[in-house]
């Protein structure tokens, strides 16, 4: 189950396609159809990009440059109020007396080919670190600061050819596998700034947000999460690269291994403090 199934209030969906004009004035109701269409919102021209870069998606498929260029130029453009949202909205305080501050997910779209939807973040607040197995991801941060750190696997797990599985005999036995990662992002990264993109086996495909301030972040996810078709998430915890050992033949070089971390596999962490809210920004009609 991915974070954004986990929050998202299902009874929320109809919320997302405008209501049928009801006007009579079939001249007016003309205009605002042409205007529309030649001008969408940008949460709508958002979604009928991405209806169009995913159609012919997949798991592991990663859409050509062009049109990964169309989704970034989108949401590069994208502000707080094309979504309907302000810092000073409740999603955004602090709540007292809780040592982990609520997450809210705000749903906008999902099919079997794309996601989309925003994570409203208080300051603190943290989605912990975990995976986008065999997806494209874009995060637009529309306001506030946040602090990313995200991993690669070293090479689908080996270095120099050779298994980077960790060898545990000087440790603990643990209960999931631990596999050797690099550090691909550990920055703080304050809006207005360009959309990150990671990549199915690139880009930092694990990653954990943790809010500096409070702060907004609009995912597009192709394809979504699906535990049926084998798409689930995953969660990790990190180790110092010399916690554990790794198996005879691999080595990193000592002034490199702050840049790697071993990534263990857990369960969904029991404080992620989590909600799902009804978007109600600008709305999206979908293609029929």
């Amino acid at each position: 189950m991915g974070i954004e199934r986990y929050l998202a209030d299902r009874k929320g969906k109809q919320f997302c396609e405008l209501r049928k004009e009801t006007t009579t004035n079939n001249k007016s109701r003309k205009n605002r159809r042409r205007t529309r269409k030649s001008s969408p919102l940008p949460v709508q021209k958002l979604y009928e990009t991405c209806n169009e870069v995913f159609a012919s998606g997949g798991i592991g498929i990663v859409p050509p440059f062009e049109d990964i260029e169309r989704v970034r130029d989108v949401l590069d453009k994208m502000e707080p109020v094309d979504v309907g949202l302000s810092p000073e909205m409740p999603y955004f305080r602090t709540t007292a007396g809780r040592r982990t501050p609520p997450i809210t997910y705000l749903h906008l779209y999902e099919s079997n080919k794309f996601s989309m939807g925003i994570f409203c973040l208080p300051p603190s607040g943290v989605i912990p670190l975990h995976n986008h197995p065999g997806m494209t991801v874009f995060s637009k941060l529309l306001f506030g600061t946040m602090h990313i750190k995200a991993y690669d696997w070293v090479d689908g797990g080996a270095v120099n050819g050779t298994s980077t599985r960790a060898n545990v005999s000087r440790g603990r036995a643990p209960s999931r596998s631990i596999r050797l990662a690099k550090v691909k992002v550990d920055a703080d990264f304050t809006a207005p700034c360009d959309s990150s993109i990671l990549y199915p086996a690139d880009g930092g495909n694990m990653h954990c947000f943790t809010a500096v301030t409070a702060c907004a972040v609009l995912d597009v996810l192709g394809p979504p999460y699906s535990d049926r078709d084998g798409r689930h998430c995953s969660y990790y915890l990190d180790h110092p690269f010399t916690k554990f050992s790794v198996e005879e033949g691999v080595s990193v070089p000592e002034a490199d291994r702050e840049r790697y971390a071993w990534l263990e596999e857990r369960e969904q962490p029991k404080d992620l403090a989590a909600v799902g809210a009804v978007y109600k920004g600008p709305k999206i009609v979908e293609n029929r």
